[in-house]
C-alpha cells in the first residue's frame, strides 16, 4: 500500500519512499479536483455543511499527504525525494490557486446562510476574504496571470530554501583540532566524529557548530573565515549553483504584480489586509519608535563591547569578534558562561520538567508512544488530560543533522476537526522541529538557554495549535489567526525560562545530577537583558527592511538593507554580508510584508505576561483564564477580541519595553 493513501491518524512517516509521490499526490488530486467540479455544478446546493462534505474531507485527505512530503522534504531531504517533491509542486500549487479563485465555488459560499454559530461564521468570513485574496473576482486573462503567479512563486520560494539548505549542508571546514582552543569540548568532540584522521576536526555552518565557535574560538581568523562562509550563504559569492539573487529579484516583481491585479498599491498593503495592522505606515511607524527607544541602550551595549574587546587584545571589534567578547564580557560582568549554563540543561531533563509543568498548568500527562517516523531521533507523545481523555499528539524532532532546514518551526498534521463524513472529533497533531546540538560521547545532548527559549518558544505555537476547544475548520488552533498575533502564544512562553520554579525542575548537571545552584540562576536574571538594545535593533531592522521592500516595490535589495542600516544599526556589517539571501521567513517561509509580526505579537506576549506578573506566575486561575480565552479560542474570533477577553483592556507597549530593559 501506498502510505500516503493511508487513512491513520498517525501517518506512516517511515514508509513514505519517493516513488510513493507521484502516484499519490495524482490520484488525490484528482479526487479533490472531482470533488470540487460537484460542489460548483449548478445543481448543487449553496449549503456549507454540503460543501464542507463533500470538498473540505477530499482537499484534507490532499492536504495531510502532501504535508507528510513537504514536511520530511523539510527534516529528511534527499536529491530523490527533492525531486520527487519538486516534480509534484505544479500541479499541486496550481489546484490550490484555481480553487481559491473558483468563481463558482465563491458564489455558491456568498449564497450559503450565515451560520448562528459564532465560530462556524468566523471561519466563513475569513473564506470569503481569502477568496478575494486569491483573485477569485478576477477575470480572463488576468485569473490565468494571478494563477501563474501562485504557482511559479511556489516554485522559487521552494528553490530558495533549497538553496540556504544546500550551501549550509555543503560546508565543511577542515582544520586541526589545535586551532579549537577555547570552544566547549563537546562540540570538539562532534567536530572530531565528523573527520577520520586523528588531531583535526571538521567544522560546519549549523547552528549547535558555528554558533559556540563564534562564541568561544580564541583563534580570531578562524572565526572571521566560518562567519563570511555564514552570511555569503546562497549568494553570488559563493556557489553560482546556490544563489538566490535571481530567485528574490523574480519574487518580488511576482509579489508586485500579484498586489496590483488585486487592487493594491503595493505588496505590504495586500499581506496587510488580513492582519491586525492597518497599514504599512502603522508597522513602519511602530518599528521606528521602537529603534528610537532601542537605540540609547544599543549604543551603551556597544560602547561596553568596544571597551571590552581592547582588553581582550581586539584593537578593533569587527562582525566576527562580537559574539566572542560578548561573552567575554558576559562572564566578566555576572561571573558565569554559557557554557556553564548548558551542563545544567540536559535536553531529557529539561523535558521531564516542561512536562511535569504543562501538567500542573493545563492538567496534561505526556506519554511516550511507539509511532512510525523519519529518524530514530524524533520522539512521539501522546497528550491526554487527567480524565483519561485524549488531547493530540506531538512529534519532537530537536537535533540537528545534515538535509534537514536551519532554524525551528511548528507545522500542524492535522487539526482539531468535527468531521463531516464521520462526525467524530478528530484530534490535533503537531511537528515541533528543532536543531540542537545531537548528543556526544554517551552524554545527552546539552542546551544553551536561548535554546531553552526556543524550545519552549516552539511549544507555545504547539499548544495554541493542540488546546483549542474549537472544532470548526479553519478556525481551531492557529487556523485563523491573524499572521501578527500568532506569536502572541510562542513569545508568552519563552517568559517561563526565566522562572527559578521552571528552571529548577528542568535543570540537573550532565555529570553530578544536581539542579542549577540558586545564585547561578540570580547571575543569569541578573544578565537577562544583556545587550537587550542590540538584539532590538537587529530585530527592528529585519522587519524594516521587509516592510520597505515590499512596501515601497524595491529591487535594489543591497542597496536597501545598507539603507535600513544606515537608519537603524549601530554597528553595520561587512558590505560582503548577504543577510537577505539566507532570509528564508520572507522568500520562503511566509513572512512576506509580515516579518514585523514578531514584535508587534510580543507587544500582545509581553502584556500578557504582565497579568501573571500583577496575578502570580503560580495563579491557577490566571494561567485557566489565558488557557480558556487564548489557547482555547484558536482563530474563532478576531486576535483582538482575544487579548481583550483575557487582558480587560487594550494592549499597552509599556510592558514589552519592561521586559526588555529599555525603560
Amino acid at each position: 500500500m501506498n502510505p500516503l493513501l493511508a487513512s491513520g491518524h498517525l501517518p506512516d512517516f517511515a514508509a513514505v519512499e519517493p516513488a510513493h509521490v507521484e502516484p499519490a499526490v495524482t490520484e488525490l488530486l484528482a479526487r479533490a479536483q472531482a470533488a470540487q467540479k460537484r460542489v460548483t455544478a449548478p445543481d448543487f446546493p449553496a449549503d456549507l455543511d454540503a460543501i464542507e462534505r463533500e470538498l473540505d474531507v477530499a482537499s484534507d485527505a490532499l492536504g495531510v499527504a502532501w504535508g507528510m512530503v513537504g514536511h520530511l522534504n523539510s527534516v529528511a531531504d534527499t536529491p530523490p525525494l527533492r525531486e520527487a517533491y519538486n516534480a509534484m509542486l505544479p500541479a499541486v500549487s496550481s489546484f490550490y490557486a484555481e480553487l481559491g479563485a473558483d468563481e463558482a465555488l465563491y458564489a455558491k459560499y456568498k449564497a450559503a446562510p450565515r451560520p448562528q454559530d459564532p465560530a462556524a461564521a468566523r471561519a466563513l468570513q475569513l473564506s470569503l476574504q481569502g477568496f478575494e485574496l486569491s483573485g477569485a473576482e478576477l477575470r480572463g486573462a488576468a485569473k490565468e496571470r494571478f494563477t501563474a503567479i501562485q504557482n511559479r512563486s511556489a516554485e522559487l520560494s521552494q528553490a530558495f530554501g533549497e538553496h540556504v539548505m544546500d550551501a549550509t549542508d555543503t560546508f565543511k571546514l577542515r582544520l586541526p583540532v589545535a586551532r579549537l582552543a577555547g570552544v566547549p569540548a563537546d562540540v570538539v568532540a562532534q567536530a572530531r566524529s565528523l573527520c577520520e584522521v586523528d588531531g583535526e576536526a571538521v567544522l560546519t555552518l549549523h547552528a549547535p557548530c558555528y554558533v559556540p565557535v563564534m562564541q568561544y574560538a580564541e583563534d580570531r581568523p578562524l572565526r572571521e573565515e566560518l562567519y563570511r562562509a555564514y552570511v555569503t550563504r546562497a549568494s553570488e559569492l559563493g556557489d553560482a549553483a546556490q544563489d538566490n539573487s535571481a530567485a528574490m529579484q523574480e519574487l518580488l516583481a511576482l509579489r508586485r504584480e500579484e498586489a496590483t491585479l488585486l487592487g493594491f498599491a503595493d505588496f505590504a498593503a495586500l499581506s496587510l489586509k488580513p492582519k491586525m495592522a492597518d497599514s504599512p505606515g502603522q508597522v513602519l511607524g511602530f518599528l521606528r519608535e521602537l529603534a528610537a527607544k532601542a537605540r540609547p541602550f544599543a549604543e551603551a551595549d556597544l560602547e561596553a563591547l568596544r571597551a571590552h574587546a581592547l582588553l581582550l587584545g581586539i584593537d578593533y571589534l569587527q562582525a566576527w569578534d562580537l559574539a566572542f567578547v560578548s561573552e567575554k564580557l558576559k562572564s566578566a560582568q555576572y561571573s558565569f558562561s554559557e557554557q556553564e549554563l548548558r551542563e545544567y540543561f540536559t535536553l531529557p531533563q529539561v523535558l521531564e520538567g516542561w512536562f511535569a509543568l504543562l501538567n500542573d498548568w493545563f492538567g496534561l500527562r505526556f506519554t511516550p508512544i511507539q509511532a512510525s517516523t523519519w529518524h530514530a531521533s524524533v520522539q512521539v507523545f501522546a497528550l491526554h488530560r487527567e480524565d483519561g481523555d485524549l488531547v493530540g499528539h506531538v512529534y519532537l524532532d530537536l537535533l540537528a543533522r545534515p538535509g534537514k532546514r536551519p532554524g525551528a518551526w511548528m507545522d500542524d498534521v492535522r487539526g482539531r476537526w468535527r468531521r463531516p463524513d464521520t462526525g467524530a472529533v478528530q484530534t490535533p497533531v503537531a511537528h515541533l522541529v528543532c536543531n540542537f546540538a545531537p548528543p556526544v560521547d554517551g552524554q545527552p545532548s546539552l542546551l544553551t538557554h536561548d535554546d531553552v527559549q526556543t524550545l519552549f518558544h516552539e511549544w507555545g505555537h504547539g499548544l495554541h495549535h493542540l488546546l483549542t476547544q474549537v472544532e470548526v475548520g479553519g478556525v481551531s488552533g492557529i487556523d485563523g489567526v491573524e499572521w501578527d498575533a500568532v506569536e502572541l502564544p510562542s513569545q508568552f512562553f519563552e517568559n517561563l525560562a526565566w522562572e527559578w520554579p521552571v528552571l529548577a525542575r528542568c535543570t540537573r548537571h550532565v555529570r553530578t545530577g544536581e539542579p542549577l545552584p540558586r545564585a547561578l540562576f540570580n547571575k543569569l536574571l541578573a544578565a537577562k537583558n544583556f545587550q537587550s538594545g542590540l538584539q532590538m535593533l537587529r530585530q527592528v531592522e529585519f522587519a524594516l527592511f521587509d516592510m520597505r521592500l515590499h512596501h515601497e516595490g524595491r529591487q535594489d535589495v543591497l542597496a536597501l538593507i545598507d539603507e535600513v542600516r544606515a537608519e537603524v544599526s549601530v554597528f553595520p556589517p561587512p558590505a560582503y554580508n548577504r543577510m537577505p539571501h539566507s532570509f528564508s521567513h520572507v522568500f520562503a517561509g511566509g513572512y512576506a510584508a509580515g516579518y514585523y509580526s514578531y514584535k508587534w505579537a510580543e507587544v500582545l506576549s509581553s502584556d500578557c505576561w504582565a497579568a501573571f506578573e500583577e496575578e502570580g506566575v503560580d495563579n491557577p486561575q490566571t494561567g485557566r483564564r489565558f488557557l480558556n480565552e487564548i489557547l482555547a479560542r484558536g482563530g474563532s474570533r478576531p486576535a483582538m477580541e482575544s487579548f481583550m477577553a483575557f487582558r480587560g483592556r487594550a494592549p499597552s507597549v509599556e510592558p514589552l519595553l519592561r521586559h526588555s530593559g529599555l525603560k
